[in-house]
């Protein structure tokens, strides 16, 4: 079997995000002392972009495009994306629950400052991935290549840390209205990640309609159904009339991490965050049609 190794700045750009994301985990275990469940979380989003980016570039090494049985088109740059994403968000997470005001031993605190760092750099490291392998104007490249494929990622990752915050405590059940924006984040999670599944599994022709329309009639969809919980997750949240507080605990300040009122605020950005993404999809996505036309 022919290994294949071509000198290109995408071939660096992989080749440091594998070691940065690398020496990330690797310190973090050895000398971190990591006690908190985050600490797991913040592992496995370094350990997975390393063994992605690995099996990326072994693949590409021995040449195996062709062989996979997915859209190597698509793969590569989607994976970056969610490396990137993940790495970004190990990069706040570790810091904030390892670091901010930390009592540990010097040594121990250095480990942590060095897993911290390291994991600053292999984000960087992805998003420079991503910016290379993109789609220039009139460049023939996979759907995921594109503007909308990689804002459909963000829509589906920001979807997953807006989960990940309601569900610990679950702060949705109070009454209808929180219900509502949670089965909005579910729903459009949902037909956004089989997007990517089928541009991924090259599976798009398979339709029994143009994907083209269908992604314009889906980012249609998404921003009034995220306008809407845009709206009413604060009001029902933070509004004293509706149960809410609009006012931070002080017990907040005190708290390791995020309290409750933290991640209900942070749901209410990211929620609006999302809503300017599937915007941005939508006229994106309109711009395809209109050029198929």
């Amino acid at each position: 079997m022919a290994i294949v190794l071509h000198s290109s700045p995408l071939l660096w750009t992989r080749l440091a995000a594998l070691v940065f994301s690398c020496v990330a985990f690797s310190v973090a275990v050895h000398g971190g002392r990591l006690y908190h469940g985050t600490g797991d979380w913040c592992i496995f989003c370094w350990a997975f972009s390393f063994a992605g980016t690995l099996l990326v570039l072994l693949v590409e090494l021995f040449g195996l495009q062709t062989r996979a049985p997915i859209s190597w088109k698509n793969f590569p740059i989607t994976f970056a994306c969610y490396a990137a994403l993940l790495c970004l968000s190990a990069s706040i997470i570790f810091p904030l629950y390892f670091l901010k005001g930390s009592s540990s031993p010097n040594d121990t605190r250095d480990f942590r400052i060095v897993s911290t760092v390291f994991s600053c750099l292999a984000t960087i490291a992805y998003m420079c991935e991503v910016s290379i392998s993109k789609a220039r104007p009139g460049e023939v490249a996979g759907y995921m290549a594109t503007a909308p494929g990689i804002l459909k990622v963000c829509e589906t990752f920001l979807a997953c840390v807006i989960f990940v915050f309601v569900s610990d405590p679950v702060v949705y059940e109070r009454n209808h209205a929180l219900k509502y924006c949670m089965s909005v984040y579910c729903i459009c999670f949902i037909l956004s990640a089989a997007i990517i599944l089928l541009c991924v599994g090259e599976c798009t022709g398979c339709l029994p309609f143009p994907f083209a329309r269908f992604l314009s009639a889906y980012a249609l969809l998404a921003v009034f159904l995220y306008l809407s919980a845009t709206i009413i997750w604060p009001i029902f949240n933070f509004d004293p009339k509706h149960g809410g507080n609009k006012d931070r605990p002080y017990s907040c300040s005190s708290q390791m991490g995020l309290c409750i009122w933290d991640k209900l605020m942070a749901v209410a950005v990211l929620t609006g965050v999302n809503f300017i993404l599937y915007l941005a999809d939508l006229i994106h996505s309109t711009r395809l049609v209109f050029v198929n036309a």
